[in-house]
């Protein structure tokens, strides 16, 4: 699993790391286990010795810089180190002399950028609380127009490690490579930081234990977080064994979204999936897929898992219906208008917070903005704090999508999730995110293992599609599904010869 740690966590980690260690051990540590991984990407890109231009602020992380530039050339690189202001700190100052007393020049003009062939951004790191400026931002934009590849130290400089946004809206230089230290961020895999960050590799720099130690609340979404959906199942079993799912939405003409959703759950192994399309209650058949049960609501059977909202709308049978659907003692996916319904009337979020049973929300930031009463630029600036907010707020697991979706509990854990892409951004994946959710909801007592495993694989079955668009949701869970039958090794075991 890799843990995530917020600028506060991290602080409290190095802090009790150097009462116990010589003075700038972390940062040699750092800038030789950086220069290492440096050596072995530039030998990946077959440049083992190309020009390494090491761009250094004044403080820890301009130290990295030095300490990376030492070790790099002991590699058998050439380095040239830029660093247009005095060393700050005594560990900083330290690596700059170690620098300077081996023969390394340090200039404060950008040298010939035509001679390198690769920068390491070693500027500001987890400390920057401003926006980037000059000389600092110029330097990264002449390295930009030369189209040389950056290699961050810790996280792009200019870019929070907290929340991924860019500092003040200033964007800097986005990283072919990130090289983080003692545990990874979750400003590297959300929000801008999703691209920023480029590769992401983690060097621990020995402190593996203390992070543990240390318990932190956030990890990066993997399989391992929800194992136990990747089990195959067993031989013996029927559809009674994996659970029912209802899906309750569809207004007048946004059928569709209600469709997408039900199939979504068929797809993704709900035993039993009925459909209630409050806006065409004469629908009795799915001709594609017949699979779905129709029902209007008085013939609904009791299920395990509703899904509301897609395509629901706002109106008053909307609200009427959601009301009495929050009543429901099973587990409950609210998506869509379902939020929006909620956004507007206090007494349908009263009742979602008087809810004993377990309930899923998956806001987009728009919804989140309308749920938090704020616009959707405050939510992108923070979106784990929104996230958590929300769920604690209404005691739901909430699922924050958007590029670095975040999937956040009432107990103050978060996951975000590292797979998906812009071929995301197309109508419909929402709903056939809430199916997914509602038919693993129905097969896994661990509700957040399963919330975890529908966003993670349904980003997953956008990597597997490949581009960057011409993905439409209906082709989503039949990729989703194949993914979670790799993740099984479907067909692996046979008693037959």
């Amino acid at each position: 699993m890799s843990a995530l740690l917020r600028i506060q966590e991290l602080r409290a980690v190095e802090e009790r790391a150097r009462t116990e260690l010589p003075p700038g051990t972390l940062m040699h540590r750092a800038g030789t286990a950086a220069a290492h991984a440096i050596h072995q990407w530039l030998a990946a890109r077959h440049d083992p010795s190309g020009g390494v231009l090491v761009l250094c602020g004044p403080g820890d992380n301009g130290g990295d810089g030095f300490d990376c530039a030492c070790t790099l050339r002991e590699l058998g690189h050439r380095c040239q180190c830029w660093a247009p202001l005095a060393s700050l700190s005594a560990d900083a100052l330290a690596a700059r002399e170690r620098w300077t007393q081996t023969g390394g020049n340090v200039t404060n003009q950008l040298p010939p950028l035509e001679h390198f062939g690769a920068a390491v951004d070693a500027l500001f790191g987890i400390g920057a609380r401003r926006a980037l400026s000059e000389p600092f931002l110029q330097a990264l934009r002449c390295v930009q127009a030369r189209d040389i590849p950056v290699v961050a130290l810790d996280v792009p400089s200019g870019l929070n490690a907290d929340t991924g946004a860019w500092i003040g809206g200033v964007t800097g230089a986005p990283a072919s490579l990130t090289i983080t230290f003692i545990a990874d961020k979750p400003g590297l895999h959300t929000n801008d930081g999703a691209q920023a960050a480029g590769t992401v590799r983690v060097e621990a720099l020995g402190l593996e234990r203390a992070v543990a130690d240390s318990a932190p609340p956030g990890a990066l979404i993997a399989p391992e977080l929800f194992a136990a959906l990747c089990h195959p199942r067993p031989t013996n079993s029927n559809k009674g064994d994996f659970g029912s799912v209802a899906v309750v939405g569809g207004a007048r003409g946004m059928v569709g979204a209600a469709l997408l959703a039900a199939r979504a759950a068929l797809r993704l192994g709900a035993g039993k999936v009925y459909l209630d399309c409050i806006g065409a209650p004469e629908l009795s058949l799915d001709w594609q897929q017949p699979e779905l049960m129709c029902r209007c609501e008085r013939e609904l059977p009791g299920v395990g898992v509703l899904v509301v909202g897609c395509g629901m709308g706002t109106d008053a049978v909307a609200r009427e219906r959601l009301g009495r659907v929050l009543s429901h003692p099973g587990a409950l996916v609210m998506d869509a208008d379902a939020l929006n319904c909620l956004a507007r009337d206090a007494a349908l979020r009263a009742a979602l917070k008087e809810r004993s049973a377990l309930s899923i929300l998956t806001p987009h930031p728009g919804e989140a903005a309308r749920l938090l009463a704020t616009n959707s630029a405050s939510v992108q600036d923070d979106r784990i704090g929104c996230a958590l907010r929300l769920a604690q707020d209404f005691g739901a697991i909430v699922v924050l999508k958007g590029a670095g979706t975040i999937v956040a509990e009432p107990s103050a854990r978060y996951g975000i999730n590292p797979t998906g892409g812009p071929a995301l951004a197309s109508a419909g994946t929402g709903d056939v995110l809430a199916g997914m959710i509602g038919a693993l909801l129905a097969q896994c007592a661990d509700a957040a293992a399963a919330v975890r495993a529908a966003v993670w694989l349904h980003g997953r079955a956008a990597d597997v599609f490949g581009a960057d668009l011409g993905l439409l949701a209906s082709d989503i869970a039949p990729l989703a599904a194949r993914e979670l039958a790799r993740l099984r090794g479907a067909g692996a075991r046979s008693n037959r010869i």
